[in-house]
This record gives C-alpha cells, structure tokens and sequence, in this order.
C-alpha cells in the first residue's frame, strides 16, 4: 500500500524544473547558509538566452569554480591533531618490509604524508568514487549509502517517505564530488617528486570536470594524456543508449618537463616462448617484441625507437605496432 506524502507540491523547484528544461546550461548549483547543496538558475545566464543585446553581468573570465572550492582548499591546508598507529599484530615482517599500507580516511592519510613523504613519491594511481548517482554520497571525510543520506539530509521522515521531488538526483552534486577530489589532488600533487606522475581512474560521469580539476591543480602544461581502458567488451547491459565498454586513465605529472617513461624494453630469448611458426612470444601467444630476428639485433637501450609492441591478429594474420606506456595496453587492438 503507498503511502500518503505528508507535505504540499514545491511549485518554486517545479517552476525551476520547467526553466531548465527549456535552458539546461542555465543549471548551476547553488549553496545557502548552512552549507547545502541545491539546484538553481543562473539567472545571468537566462537573461542572456531571452534577451537580443549583451546583458551586463559579473565579468568573464576563463577559470573553474563551485559552491564550496574555497573551504575544499581550506580542508586540504588545515592541520589535523592525529598519528599513524601500526598495527604489528596484522602485519608480516613488520620490522623489514620496505612496504607501508594505511587504512583510514584517505585525507587524514595523506595530510599524515606530507611531513615524511613530501617530494619523495615517483607515482600515484588513485581510483577515486565515480560519482554514478548510485553508490555513494559525497562528503569530506566520509561517504554514506542512499538511505542513510536521505534520512539525515531531511529527505525522507522516520516512516521512510520522501519528502522532496528527483532525490536521485539532488543528492548528488558534481560541486560536492569535486570539492571531495580538489582538496585530495592538492595533497596528492605535495608527494610527487619533480619527476613523479599521477594516475586517475575515471568513467564518463566525472571525465569532463576531473580533466578540468586537474588542469587546475597541476596546469594544463602538465596533463600528459588520457588512456582509454576496454574493461567490459560486450558493453553494459544497463545502459539506456549506447553499450558503454570503456573507462579511462587520467594521467598528470608534476613538471612534464622533467617526467619521462620507459618505452618497452626487448626481451632475450631465453625470456619468450616459441610458437608454432618458430617466432618468439609472450605465453599469452598474443605479444612479440621487436628485437630478435633476422633483420633486427636485440635493443639495449631504454630511449631507442625500436621499442614497439607487436601485436599478432590470427584471423587475417595481421600484425600492429604500438608503443606502450609502463604496460598499459589498449586492448581494443586485441578483440577487433
């Protein structure tokens, strides 16, 4: 049996729906007092798309911005009054391994680095939440499922009502996932060594504003590029147009002037296989390094540009080159 809803129709959030309907990129998301998150309009904006002259307004400028950027920044830089305790119960080889893994709230974490590990880290991999609108609800220092957050944003009543329109939607702000990502990155880029790079897992949800948080806290001049990772072939049953197959990797690094990257180093011999033809490959069968055959004497240098990746196609017997990047492969070129 449903139940009743306790409360009147929001004719000023119905008002909004209908404006930005006609005028999605007048959307932005606003902030009161207390700190929370809401739709709005830019009002600027609309003036603009309903009037035939140039509106004055706030003055333009190119930059990124959001509810809530200025107290990221300020969260990234405060102090915190805590320590790392080990744990030698749960751990192997405590007074010997050169290894070091922490568990807890990740910007606790790596403000606990900044002292020890400042400038000293060649490179971080983070796999950050992906903002789907169907996992996790955003915040600082905690992310909390659905329900919890409905109940304790006011959203729905004791008895499990909701108690505001599309909270599917509401409760996820992209403003509350960036503030979550700017204020780790800035942290993260403290550890990297001149040279060190970083890399950022992603999927299309997120991709546009982390490559814009991004160009903000290492510079545009700093972006190396971005890797397209085949994860799910067939593509994903749930999705409402388009079979999506790919995520993808963000990758920055501190001074691209001073970062670098091996290519592919030619294995010997004795390291291969041989197939039924005789030529040497990985035990995969799928992989062959240039360097040891009849044409060619093995590669010994790191910065030589004989360092390809071939890849064998059996149906057609076709053979790619391609340069990889510390073993990161696309692997489309494997499943045409």
């Amino acid at each position: 049996m449903d139940k009743l809803k306790m409360h009147s129709p929001d004719f000023t959030q119905q008002n909004i729906d209908k404006l930005l309907a006609l005028f999605p990129n007048c959307k932005t998301e606003k902030q009161d007092v207390s700190g929370e998150l809401s739709t709005g309009v830019d009002f600027d904006l609309l003036k603009q798309e309903l009037s035939k002259n140039i509106v004055e307004g706030p003055q333009e400028r190119y930059q990124l911005n959001w509810p809530g950027k200025k107290e990221a920044l300020l969260t990234a830089n405060a102090p915190i009054a805590k320590t790392l305790r080990p744990c030698r119960e749960e751990s192997v080889n405590f007074d010997t391994t050169e290894n070091l893994f922490i568990e807890g709230d990740n910007l606790d974490a790596l403000k606990l680095l900044q002292e020890t590990y400042l400038g000293k880290v060649k490179m971080i991999y983070i796999d950050p939440p992906y903002n789907t609108g169907k996992d996790f609800i955003y915040a600082d220092n905690f992310a909390e499922s659905s329900e919890e957050f409905l109940q304790n944003s006011g959203q729905k009543d004791e008895e499990g009502n909701r108690l505001v329109a599309n909270t599917e939607s509401n409760g996820r702000f992209h403003s509350d996932w960036l503030s979550m990502m700017y204020s780790r990155l800035k942290l993260a880029r403290n550890l990297l060594t001149d040279d060190g790079v970083i890399f950022i897992s992603i999927d299309d949800n997120e991709l546009a504003n982390l490559r814009n948080v991004g160009d903000n806290v290492f510079g545009m001049s700093n972006f190396i590029g971005i890797i397209s990772v085949e994860n799910n072939p067939k593509g994903r049953k749930n999705s409402a147009f388009i079979s999506v197959s790919s995520e993808y990797c963000v990758i920055y690094a501190k001074s691209k002037k001073h970062a670098s990257f091996k290519e592919n180093i030619p294995k010997k011999s004795s390291d291969m296989t041989l197939d039924k033809d005789g030529k040497f490959v990985h035990n995969s069968g799928k992989r062959v390094l240039v360097g040891e055959n009849d044409f060619n004497n093995i590669v010994e240098k790191t910065d030589s540009d004989k360092n390809y990746s071939v890849y064998y196609k059996e149906e057609g017997r076709k053979l790619i080159l391609k340069k990889e990047v510390y073993g990161f492969v696309d692997n489309s070129l494997l499943n045409d």
